[in-house]
C-alpha cells in the first residue's frame, strides 16, 4: 500500500493538460498538488456517480484526456459502468482506482471481500484496453508515464493507505474547496465551451 499524497505527486508531472476528476477521502490531496485547477472537476459527494460523469465528459470531449481518480467504495455502487465504459471505448479515458479497502469517510468500515477483489481483472474482462494493479509507489511511479500515453480506456487499480475519519462530520477539519458552480465555469472556459441559458 502507498500514500495517496505520494501517488498524486508521482502522477502530477505526467498530467500535462488532462482534465482531472477526483473522488473519495484519498482524493482530497489533489487540490494541494494540482497546478491547473481550472482543468480539475471535483465531484465530491457524488459517490457512485463519478465514473458515469467522467465517462460522459470523455465522450463529450474526445480530443481531451480525461483522468478519473475513483474510489472502490464509489465504483462498487455502480459496477455496471465498467462494461459501459469498455463498450463505449473512449480512447481518451484513464480510470485510476484508489482502493484503501475501507469506507474511510464514515469511520473505516471494511469494504466486503476487499482483500480478494481483483478490480483490474474485472476491468480487463469487461473490455478495457489495458488494466494494471499496483501496491507500491515505486512500481506505480515507473509506469505512470506509459499509462498516460496509452489509448484508453485504461484502468489502474492502486492499493492505498487508508486515511480513516473518526471524528463526527461536524467536528472535522474543513478544507477550502472551490464551489462546484465555479469549477464548472472554469472548466467550460478552459475547454472553450459556451453554454446559453
Amino acid at each position: 500500500m502507498f500514500a495517496a499524497e505520494d501517488m498524486f505527486r508521482s502522477f502530477a508531472p505526467h498530467r500535462k493538460n488532462s482534465i482531472v476528476i477526483v473522488t473519495g477521502t484519498c482524493g482530497r490531496h489533489w487540490r494541494d498538488i494540482s497546478d491547473n485547477e481550472k482543468r480539475d472537476a471535483p465531484l465530491a459527494g457524488a459517490m457512485g456517480q463519478t465514473t458515469s460523469a467522467s465517462l460522459g465528459l470523455a465522450l463529450a470531449q474526445p480530443d481531451e484526456k480525461v483522468v478519473l481518480f475513483d474510489s472502490e467504495g464509489s465504483l462498487l455502487m455502480n459496477m455496471g459502468i465498467l462494461a459501459t465504459i469498455a463498450g463505449q471505448k473512449p480512447n481518451n479515458f484513464v480510470h485510476f482506482l484508489m482502493d484503501n479497502e475501507c469506507y474511510a469517510t464514515t469511520g473505516g468500515q471494511p469494504v466486503p471481500n476487499s482483500q480478494d477483489i481483483d478490480y483490474a481483472g474485472m476491468a480487463r474482462e469487461a473490455g478495457y484496453t489495458a488494466a494494471y494493479s499496483f501496491d507500491n509507489l515505486e512500481e506505480f511511479t515507473n509506469n505512470v508515464e506509459k499509462i498516460m500515453s496509452e489509448p484508453g480506456p485504461v484502468f489502474v487499480a492502486m492499493k492505498m493507505i487508508p486515511e480513516v475519519e473518526n471524528e463526527p462530520i461536524g467536528r472535522r477539519q474543513r478544507r477550502a474547496v472551490r464551489p462546484r458552480v465555479q469549477a464548472i465555469r472554469d472548466l467550460q472556459e478552459s475547454l472553450g465551451v459556451t453554454v446559453s441559458i
